[in-house]
């Protein structure tokens, strides 16, 4: 028998499957309450909208230009609507420092292709977005971990990676409402990475699929916005702005974008031709059609439905998690991330769960480039409504406790 694992890649051993992709397999189980796929709810996509831009596309006679290889940079008129709303969140920049990608996955993929050798290090959230390891990962590189608290110096960061046979490379962060913690990095934070980027002469990559999910507080302005007031331009800048539709219009079309000095943009643009040469056409024109006429509407109702699903999980938990767990309380987004008692085990009290109580979640594990964090799980509201919510954590807060007296 051929004995493929000689002839693959390196990297390869470096892939591991998606701990939630499986786990979204549960959603098809009528009996399973899942607070375990960070997706949007699909009674909330705008199907209505889409059904009508794609008709209008074959309605007129843009139809052959849409079903047409594109260019690679992205549809124009998609890339100046987002020019607009950059500039609404303080991101001066032009069409030209945008890229249209595949879904912000895909972002990621090139920019650890970009930036990452071999033993290169990247600075990441311990835990951080699993998405974001599994595409760096592929790329051979040390992770080491970012902290704004002031416990680690940029020289620290730089011998660490000097040891591990590298240079530091770019520091990746989710700034708002992150997945997995729900938890946005303050404005001093923020400035903070900053100049510890300077220092380093790192590239900053900033994760924003979240921004638009804020139910509560003031918006902090993002650190891309924070670099072009202190350097006049964003040509001048070393963050890199990745945004999607994903989570307010629709997933499945694939539509992701990246802001970015235009040196970076122009590099990106030549992996993407190498790739799949451009995102979908046809797809990017529903988008850009849908964003203009209802982007808006469609924000204002996805807010109003996950922030009281929110409301509900973060009142659940206090009415029913026992003494010694913990968890965040998210100003926005889709997840609430709970610390259980030291020495509980995440994945195996999802077995208990699953098997028992019929309730699905995401173990803390799997976000911690170390695989530590055993005793942490990641819970998300956006799937489920304000019963199953109650009824869930219900049944995971009676599991948790019986585990905690069991061990007492």
């Amino acid at each position: 028998m051929l004995n493929w694992e000689a002839i693959f890649a390196t990297r390869s051993s470096r892939m591991r499957a998606s701990e939630i992709r499986e786990l979204l397999k549960l959603l098809d189980k009528p009996d399973i309450i899942s607070f375990a796929g960070g997706i949007p709810d699909p009674k909330l996509f705008p199907d209505e909208q889409f059904k009508a831009a794609y008709a209008d596309v074959f309605a007129g006679e843009g139809a052959g230009a849409a079903l047409q290889y594109s260019v690679s940079e992205g549809y124009k008129p998609l890339r100046e609507w987002l020019q607009g709303e950059m500039g609404r969140i303080g991101i001066d920049c032009t069409a030209d420092n945008i890229f249209i990608t595949s879904g912000s996955q895909q972002a990621l993929d090139y920019i650890g292709k970009l930036f990452l050798s071999p033993k290169d290090t990247a600075l990441v959230g311990w835990p951080t977005y699993l998405g974001a390891l599994q595409a760096f990962n592929a790329y051979e590189p040390t992770f080491d971990q970012l902290t704004l608290s002031g416990n680690r110096t940029p020289e620290s960061y730089r011998g660490a990676a000097q040891k591990a046979g590298g240079e530091v490379k770019f520091a990746y962060l989710s700034t708002d409402f992150a997945n997995p913690t729900g938890e946005t990095v303050d404005r001093a934070g923020r400035e903070r990475l900053l100049a510890m980027a300077e220092e380093l002469d790192i590239a900053v990559i900033e994760d924003a699929a979240y921004q638009h999910l804020r139910y509560e507080g003031e918006a902090i302005p993002p650190i891309l916005s924070l670099e072009i007031a202190r350097k006049g331009s964003i040509e001048n800048t070393r963050t890199i702005y990745c945004g999607s539709f994903s989570k307010t219009l629709a997933p499945g079309l694939r539509v992701g974008y990246v802001v970015a000095a235009t040196p970076v943009i122009r590099k990106l643009v030549l992996i993407k031709q190498a790739a799949d040469l451009h995102s979908s056409t046809i797809n990017q024109i529903a988008i850009a059609q849908v964003a203009e006429r209802y982007f808006k509407e469609q924000v204002a109702k996805i807010k109003s439905a996950y922030s009281a699903r929110r409301n509900a999980m973060l009142a659940a938990l206090d009415r029913y998690m026992p003494a010694g767990a913990t968890w965040t309380k998210p100003e926005g987004g889709m997840f609430i991330w709970v610390t259980l008692p030291e020495g509980m085990d995440g994945a195996a009290l999802l077995a208990r769960s699953v098997e028992t109580e019929k309730v699905a979640f995401v173990p803390g594990q799997a976000f911690f480039a170390d695989r530590s964090g055993t005793n942490t799980i990641r819970l998300s509201f956006s799937c489920a409504d304000e019963a199953m919510i109650d009824e869930g954590i219900k049944r995971l807060g009676r599991l948790i406790g019986g585990v905690i007296a069991a061990a007492a």
